[in-house]
C-alpha cells in the first residue's frame, strides 16, 4: 500500500511537470472528416527547412538503403517472453498495461491511417489495408486493428506467443478472415514480402531487440512506398529508469523484473535519425504516461517516459530541380510541399 501511494503521488507530479522533449516541435493539428485526429502532427513547414539545411545528399536516403546483415533477434528476449507465452490474455497480469494502452495505441495508428488513406468502409475505417504486427506476442494489438477492417498479419519468434494468439482470436469469427499469425523474425518475413504492407506496426518491440539497423531496414523493405511505421518505446532517461524499471519492476511490480535493460531504450531523437537514414520521414512524436493505479494511459506534452513515433516511407527521390525549387518556395505562405 505504501508503494502504491508513493506510486501514486509521484506519477501525479511528473504529469503536472514542464518537461518538455527537445522534439517537441511547433506542432499543427488536423483535421479529419470523418473525426477528430488523435494524433499530434509535427509541423511540416518546419520539417522541411531542417530536411533542406542537411542538403541534397541528405534527402537522397529515402531510396540509398543501406546494407544490413544482422539479426533483430535477440534469444535473452525470446526466453523472457517464452516463460510468459500462456499469459497474454490475463487482463490482471504481466500484460495488463499492454492491454490498457490500446486505449492510445489504436487510435493514434487508426486516425494516422485515416489521414494518409482516408476512410475505407463505414464500421471499418481500415477496410482494404494491410497492417504488420511485429512482435505480436498474444494477438493483443493485433485483434482490434482487425476488427477495425485491417487485414493484419501478426509475427513473433515465439511459437508459444503465436500459438496463444492463434487460439484466442479463433473464438472471434470476425477475426478469421482478417486475422492471421505466422511464427517467424522480421528479417525473414522480409525475404518474402516486399512492399506488401501499407502499414508496420511494433508496439513496445524496439527495447527488446538485437540489431536496431536491422529492424528500419526490414520495415522499409516491407513496406509500399508512403506505407506508415508506428513504433511506441521507452525513453532512455533518467525518469524512465526510476519508473520503467525500479517503479514499473521493482516496486509495483506491473511487470516482471528483468523484463526491460534500460541500456536498450532509446531517446525520440535518436530513433527519429535511425528512421530517417533508412528512407523515412517523421510525422508525429507523442509523449505516454502509465498511471498504475487508474491502470490506464493518457497523452503527455513529456516525452521523457513513454512515446509513440509515426513515420513515413518516402516515395520516391527528389531530383536536384524540385529540391531547389523548394528551397525558393519554403518561407512563402502556402508554398511549402506537403509530403504526406
Amino acid at each position: 500500500m505504501y508503494y502504491k501511494k508513493l506510486a501514486g503521488l509521484a506519477f501525479g507530479l511528473l504529469a503536472e511537470s514542464k518537461f518538455k522533449c527537445p522534439l517537441t516541435r511547433g506542432a499543427s493539428s488536423r483535421v479529419n472528416a470523418v473525426r477528430s485526429v488523435c494524433s499530434w502532427t509535427v509541423c511540416l513547414h518546419h520539417r522541411q527547412k531542417n530536411q533542406l539545411s542537411e542538403g541534397f545528399s541528405r534527402r537522397l536516403t529515402c531510396r540509398n538503403v543501406r546494407t544490413v546483415s544482422q539479426t533483430t533477434l535477440d534469444p535473452n528476449e525470446v526466453r523472457k517472453f517464452q516463460a510468459m507465452a500462456s499469459k497474454w490474455w490475463d487482463l490482471q497480469g504481466e500484460f495488463a498495461a499492454l492491454h490498457s494502452m490500446n486505449d492510445l495505441r489504436v487510435p493514434f495508428i487508426r486516425d494516422n491511417l485515416l489521414n494518409v488513406h482516408g476512410i475505407q468502409e463505414l464500421g471499418k475505417p481500415l477496410a482494404g489495408l494491410r497492417i504488420l504486427d511485429v512482435g505480436c506476442g498474444g494477438g493483443v494489438l493485433s485483434e482490434p486493428l482487425g476488427r477495425l477492417g485491417a487485414d493484419v498479419l501478426g509475427i513473433d519468434p515465439v511459437e508459444d506467443s503465436v500459438r496463444t494468439a492463434e487460439l484466442h482470436s479463433s473464438y472471434d469469427p470476425d477475426l478469421r478472415e482478417r486475422v492471421r499469425y505466422q511464427a517467424c523474425t522480421l528479417e525473414e518475413l522480409a525475404e518474402e514480402e516486399v512492399e506488401g504492407f501499407h502499414a508496420v506496426v511494433a508496439s513496445e518491440v524496439v527495447e527488446h531487440l538485437a540489431d536496431l539497423d536491422a529492424f528500419a531496414s526490414c520495415c522499409q523493405q516491407v513496406l509500399k512506398p508512403g506505407g506508415s511505421l508506428f513504433i511506441t518505446t521507452i525513453n532512455k532517461t533518467n525518469l524512465s529508469y526510476v519508473f520503467g524499471i525500479v517503479a514499473a519492476e521493482q516496486l509495483l511490480r506491473i511487470v516482471p523484473s528483468g523484463t526491460h535493460d534500460w541500456e536498450k531504450f532509446m531517446s525520440p531523437e535518436d530513433l527519429e535519425r535511425l528512421v530517417e537514414s533508412f528512407g523515412f520521414y517523421v510525422e508525429a512524436i507523442r509523449g505516454m504516461m502509465y498511471n498504475p493505479l487508474r491502470g490506464a494511459w493518457s497523452w503527455q506534452q513529456s516525452t521523457a517516459i513513454n512515446y509513440a513515433l509515426h513515420a513515413i516511407k518516402c516515395k520516391e527521390e527528389p531530383q536536384p530541380g524540385q529540391v531547389w525549387a523548394e528551397s525558393k518556395n519554403l518561407d512563402e505562405p502556402g508554398q511549402a510541399t506537403n509530403y504526406s
